[in-house]
């Protein structure tokens, strides 16, 4: 997104001319013409449509001038390329790929119904229940004996959060120890599994993982409550979008005319360029 970038910064040194009031503009409208193709409103509006999100996020006054600039670039630097099996094949590939993408956009787009939801929300959460949530610190070291002279400092009444910022090896040290709330499957298993086992304000004997020796103090457990459908809803219908989408792809495919060569390939054939210059 350079060029639009360029075409953008321009605006401090150019003015968009803009039709008069009583002018007929569709999208057929000429903006400009470059080595005798029209550059016309049509072509600006198809390019905002596949631009990135932060760059939708601009005025338009900014949008137009950096895309008309863009288009008139890409034309410029399309006059110059030289034409070549590669550059034709290629541009088959981004004509397939864009009317896929359109096709893909529009069935995103299709309204999910209250019966779909409620379907998608029944199968995804309707037999979870409450799941438990833990509240943990750690002290993380190297060896089995430091983990276990940890433990005895402990007794002793050491502080947990003192001795964690001062012996821990682990990002958490500093903060004494502290991971926070977390789930099951969040943690590796050996950690979840001694955390799962302890009561509140207990302090594990050494525990090994595969990033050391840990020695780990319960702070708190609460049960996390199964989501309510509004706290979902984005999601669910994302996913009732996705799965609408890859039905479709499933039923296009299997009612396409599709018949594969039986000529066998070298998978390493894709790296080889040069068969595009032949």
């Amino acid at each position: 997104m350079k060029y639009l970038l360029i075409g953008a910064a321009a605006l401090s040194l150019t003015t968009p001319v803009f039709a008069d009031s009583d002018t007929t503009v569709d999208a057929d409208t000429v903006l400009a013409t470059v080595n005798g193709t029209d550059v016309t409103l049509g072509h600006v509006i198809a390019l905002r449509e596949r631009l990135p999100a932060q760059f939708q996020q601009l005025d338009d006054a900014t949008l137009y001038q950096g895309m008309l600039d863009q288009v008139i670039q890409q034309q410029v630097l399309a006059d110059a390329a030289t034409p070549s099996k590669a550059t034709e094949i290629g541009k088959e590939n981004e004509v397939r790929a864009y009317l896929a993408s359109r096709e893909i956009d529009r069935l995103s787009s299709e309204p999910v119904s209250d019966e779909a939801l409620q379907a998608a929300y029944d199968a995804e959460y309707g037999n979870m229940e409450a799941q438990p949530e833990f509240n943990a610190s750690h002290i993380l070291v190297e060896t089995e004996e430091e983990a276990q002279a940890l433990i005895e400092a402990l007794d002793g009444g050491a502080d947990f959060a003192e001795l964690a910022q001062e012996k821990s090896t682990g990002p958490s040290g500093p903060n004494g120890g502290q991971l926070g709330w977390f789930g099951p499957g969040m943690m590796v298993p050996e950690f979840e599994n001694a955390v799962a086992g302890m009561e509140p304000g207990e302090v594990s004997a050494p525990v090994q993982t595969q990033f050391g020796w840990h020695v780990i103090k319960l702070n708190e457990t609460r049960d996390q409550d199964v989501p309510e459908l509004d706290e979902v809803k984005a999601e669910l219908e994302a996913m009732v979008r996705n799965a609408a989408v890859e039905a479709e792809v499933d039923r296009l495919t299997g009612e396409a005319d599709i018949s594969r060569s039986e000529v066998e390939i070298d998978p390493a054939l894709i790296r080889q360029t040069d068969l595009l210059e032949e």
